[in-house]
C-alpha cells in the first residue's frame, strides 16, 4: 500500500515515512500542499496524512479538492494538526477527512489508525448481497452505493457507517458503538465524529438520507 505524507515539518515528515516503511508501507513525502495534490495526480497513494496548516495549499482546501474530484472523491484521509480545539476536528470531518490525530501523537497510533482506515477500503463480505432500504442500495462487495439508480460516492468512512445502518435496520446505535464499529476505537469525547459524519452522509444521500434518524441521547438508526 502506497502512503503520501503531505507535512511541511521536513524531520516529522521523513520521521513518518521511516517508521511506515519498517511496517511494510511504500511513502511518499511532500512538503506543501500543492506538491501533494500534484503527488496524488502522478503517483494514485492508497491513503494520505495530511496536515492542517500547510503552505501552497492547506489541508482543508486539500481535503475538499479532493472529495471534488471523481477519482480521489473516495481516498482515505487521515488529518493531522497541532490544533486540538473541537472546531478543527469538526472542520476536518466535515470536509471529508476519515480521521484525525492531533500533534504530538504516537507513531503507534498512527499505525493503528492507518490500519483500520485501510481496512475499511477492503470489501469485507464475499457473499454478493446488496442490502436494499427504500430508494438506497448498498453494495457490500464493490462497495458502490446507488439512490433511486444514480450513484454516490462515499468515503471508506461514509461506506463504513452507512452499511453499519442499514445492516442494523430499525435498531439504535449508540454513538459510543458506532465510534468503535467503524472508526476502530474507543473514546467517547471523540462521539461528535460521529455527528459530523452522518450529517455529511446524510448530505450526499438525498432523500435517502432522511431515513438516518436521530435517537435523541443516544445515537442514530436507520428506517425504511
Amino acid at each position: 500500500m502506497k502512503i503520501l505524507i503531505v507535512e511541511d515539518e521536513r524531520d516529522l515528515a521523513e520521521l513518518l515515512a521511516f517508521n511506515l516503511e519498517k511496517e511494510g508501507y511504500q511513502t511518499l513525502v511532500a512538503l506543501d500542499g500543492r506538491t501533494g495534490l500534484e503527488r496524488v495526480r502522478t503517483e494514485k497513494p492508497d491513503l494520505i496524512v495530511l496536515d492542517l496548516m500547510l503552505p501552497e495549499v492547506n489541508g482543508i482546501d486539500f481535503c475538499k479538492h479532493l472529495r471534488k474530484q471523481e477519482s480521489t472523491a473516495a481516498l482515505p484521509v487521515i488529518m493531522v494538526t497541532a490544533k486540538g480545539e473541537e472546531i478543527d476536528k469538526v472542520v476536518g470531518f466535515e470536509v471529508g477527512a476519515d480521521d484525525y490525530l492531533v500533534k504530538p501523537f504516537s507513531t503507534r497510533e498512527l499505525l493503528l489508525r492507518i490500519k483500520a482506515v485501510l481496512r475499511r477500503t477492503v470489501a469485507d463480505d464475499s457473499s454478493g448481497k446488496s442490502i436494499l432500504v427504500g430508494p438506497l442500495m448498498v453494495d457490500t462487495v464493490r462497495h458502490r452505493v446507488t439512490v433511486n439508480n444514480e450513484e454516490v460516492v462515499l468515503t471508506s468512512t461514509e461506506f463504513k457507517l452507512l452499511l453499519t445502518l442499514a445492516e442494523r435496520l430499525g435498531r439504535m446505535q449508540s454513538r459510543e458503538h458506532l465510534l468503535s464499529h467503524v472508526w476502530g476505537y474507543n473514546h467517547t469525547a471523540d462521539t461528535r465524529t460521529v455527528d459530523t459524519h452522518i450529517t455529511r452522509l446524510r448530505s450526499k444521500l438525498g432523500e435517502a438520507g432522511e431515513m438516518i434518524k436521530t435517537v435523541r441521547g443516544f445515537g442514530y438508526k436507520m428506517e425504511a
